[in-house]
């Protein structure tokens, strides 16, 4: 009980500083401007200003063969931040992020030692999810220091992992620059990952020398391009630092009454930093899709090379997204990973109000090594969701019922889970 109320006490310490701290450096970074004209600093900082607030409950259920128990988790998110106006090119925002429960805690968080229960990796606590302080004094140009959410391109190698109760933030300074007509060009330095496992665990936090390379141009609607460079350094994590280079393309064209689409991926890996392993490994997807009406339909190909002793990986990404909804491969198998993948969307317009807005999605995927032969067996995911009709004081609700069946072959177990998500924006 003790060690209990001492991580608390140390969160909300946590919590109340790094936002103070957060508002307090940006009003002493601007307060040379602030005393020539108060009212105007008053109202920027306090006026202008906006409370952040969400709340997301979900219940989540998981079987997996091999593990005694089923999982049962019903879990609450509730964030509450607030956001200043700008004086002077200076923004600060300070976000408070908590996870409880509600009833039994039969599943596996990742901290409690429920060993015997599936994990769902939602760990209750108290913590900074974001604070930061911006400037954009320059032209076209901003800076952005502290803790805060980052997500480039689709995610799949930078991302906040939103899914999870527990966010993905990154202590970090980005620099960006859109000077350049349709071209962004951002740098990055990651000082620490905050991760979603929280701060009891012992990899909750990824002490690292990140540094972020990322340019995107959009140069129609048909062709929008994207080049990186990504040199990851972790300190307690040596095996996944690595150097990663990659080009993007995406977009879309109507024809008639259909819309093409097209994504198509290319990056290569090699070991970086603290890695000691020797490795060269290569990335590929490609999308096509074609929408008709509320109706989309693509069929995808992703490729993750491995040697059989190293594999190609995306430690800072919003795994959940990619390679089906069951997590099986959130760490990339030492043989690679193959996904051929069918997605069908559809969603329901000009029915009434009541309908409007409900979303179907159904995917299918295949698994294989990408080195040898193994088949690692497929997948089933399945989702309805909707953005529900609201009162005035919130923003937007929204609700999921979800689906993920992975069907083992050579590697893991069969597993089960479903979700259903309800949440609210203040």
């Amino acid at each position: 009980m003790g060690d209990f109320f001492m991580r608390r006490h140390r969160s909300i310490v946590r919590v109340i500083g790094l936002p103070v701290f957060a508002l307090v450096c940006g009003a002493a970074l601007a307060a040379p401007a602030f005393a020539t004209d108060g009212y105007d600093a008053e109202k920027a900082l306090i006026g202008d200003g906006k409370f952040v607030t969400d709340v997301r409950y979900r219940f989540e259920h998981v079987e997996q063969d091999g593990i005694a128990n089923d999982a049962d988790a019903s879990t609450i998110r509730t964030r509450f931040g607030y956001e200043t106006g700008e004086f002077e090119g200076f923004k600060a925002l300070g976000e408070i992020e908590g996870i409880g429960y509600l009833g039994k805690e039969d599943f596996n968080n990742s901290v409690n030692g429920k060993t015997t229960y599936p994990t769902v990796a939602d760990p209750d606590g108290v913590e900074i999810n974001q604070a930061w302080i911006s400037w954009s004094g320059l032209p076209k140009t901003k800076v952005t220091i502290g803790r805060q959410r980052v997500n480039l391109d689709n995610q799949r190698f930078i991302g906040a992992v939103g899914w999870r109760q527990n966010e993905q933030t990154f202590d970090s300074a980005f620099v960006q620059n859109t000077s350049i007509p349709n071209l962004d060009l951002q740098y990055g330095f990651i000082r620490n990952v905050n991760r979603i496992f929280g701060d009891d665990h012992t990899l909750g936090d990824l002490k690292s020398e990140n540094h972020i390379l990322h340019a995107a141009y959009k140069a129609a609607d048909w062709l929008s391009v994207a080049a990186y460079g990504y040199f990851l350094d972790f300190d307690r994590a040596p095996t996944s630092s690595s150097k990663t280079y990659g080009l993007r393309a995406t977009g879309t064209y109507p024809l008639n009454d259909v819309k093409l689409g097209y994504e198509a991926e290319y990056a290569m890996q090699d070991d970086y930093g603290n890695n000691t392993a020797n490795f060269d490994l290569d990335y590929f997807h490609v999308a096509p899709s074609v929408s008709w009406g509320g109706l989309t339909v693509a069929a995808g190909f992703e490729s993750l090379e491995g040697d059989g002793t190293s594999a190609f990986q995306t430690p800072l990404a919003t795994l959940h997204a990619f390679n089906g909804w069951a997590d099986k491969f959130l760490t990339t198998p030492a043989n690679g990973i193959e996904d051929a993948y069918v997605k069908l969307t559809y969603e329901i317009s000009g029915v009434n109000k009541w309908f409007d807005g409900t979303k179907f999605t159904g995917v299918y995927h295949d698994y294989e090594s990408e080195n040898g032969s193994t088949s690692y067996g497929d997948e089933v995911n399945l989702e309805v969701s909707r953005k529900l009709p609201h009162p005035d004081f919130l923003k937007g609700a929204n609700v999921s019922l979800k689906y993920a069946d992975y069907n083992a072959d050579d590697l893991f177990t069969d597993t089960k889970k479903y979700w259903i998500t309800l949440g609210v924006n203040f």
